[in-house]
């Protein structure tokens, strides 16, 4: 009997040491890596292979327009969204119907918001973009719970954004840091790297406690540290955050569309992360 007691007891302290997450939240959504395993090995945590008939909308939830430059066009629309072969696609395309809605231009994304958001760890992204004048596909995180106020205090990790037809894209952090306080060199708050982007490459980060490292295909490409005695706003990185995937067109940054370079598409493959 004291055997299987100590044995059950040895059981319980393994299990115990092996647990990487706190989750909390509504429903355990809000995914936060328990403090000195930034370290350790990490274990996938949550994940999306769209391998289904239809987008999970337990993990997700197709974008709604908004008044930003990148979602002024975001839209419900079935023709930006397919499934197929274990692949998620989302278009930005011409407008068919502009009687039913103004807008020129219909695009597609997906956003994690109030269904996962994590604080700490690793994650990655395979996907292939397409281009397009005015193409703008972005893959980023936001502040799932408004720590420190409204955007940009919470802060804006941006693991991928593309422009048009280019072969480089962007890396960057945004903040009431960087964008208020203008502190964009102390210290630098983004990174390009090199990519064909007609073929299928990882994006992710590797997120810790006291810095953000960038990578593409495994290869860390910019970190973005955190800096001791500057503004506070500097880290609002201490939050859980929530991911956004989208086709984007149009905006300032990337320029005015091409109507006959459309439809573009990125096509994602599977989302991983880790903690």
């Amino acid at each position: 009997m004291k055997k299987n007691v100590l044995l059950l007891l040895i059981i319980a302290v393994s299990m115990l040491a092996c647990k990487v997450t706190t989750r909390s939240g509504k429903h355990g959504y809000l995914y936060t890596q328990k403090a000195g395993r930034a370290e350790k090995q990490w274990k996938l945590v949550w994940q999306d292979n769209f391998d289904g008939p239809r987008l999970d909308t337990g993990k997700w939830t197709r974008i709604p327009p908004n008044n930003a430059a990148w979602g002024r066009h975001m839209t419900s629309d079935d023709r930006c969204y397919q499934l197929d072969s274990g692949k998620l696609y989302l278009r930005g395309i011409n407008n068919p119907d502009t009687l039913k809605d103004p807008r020129p231009f219909l695009t597609g994304g997906i956003y994690s918001k109030g269904k996962f958001a994590f604080q700490y760890g690793k994650i990655e992204i395979r996907a292939k973009l397409e281009c397009a004048q005015g193409a703008w596909p972005a893959m980023w995180m936001l502040a799932e719970t408004d720590r420190y106020g409204h955007y940009p205090k919470n802060g804006e990790i941006d693991i991928m954004e593309h422009l048009n037809y280019d072969s480089i894209f962007y890396q960057t952090t945004h903040s009431y840091y960087t964008l208020n306080l203008k502190q964009t060199d102390h210290p630098p708050h983004y990174g390009t790297a090199a990519l064909n982007p007609l073929d299928f490459n990882t994006f992710g980060i590797s997120w810790y406690p006291d810095k953000i490292v960038f990578h593409l295909n495994g290869k860390p490409t910019f970190t973005y540290p955190r800096v001791q005695g500057v503004d506070p706003s500097q880290w609002p990185y201490d939050q859980p955050f929530y991911l956004l995937i989208d086709q984007q067109l149009a905006g300032d940054w990337v320029g005015k569309v091409n109507p006959g370079t459309l439809p573009v598409q990125m096509i994602v493959d599977w989302v991983k992360v880790y903690q």
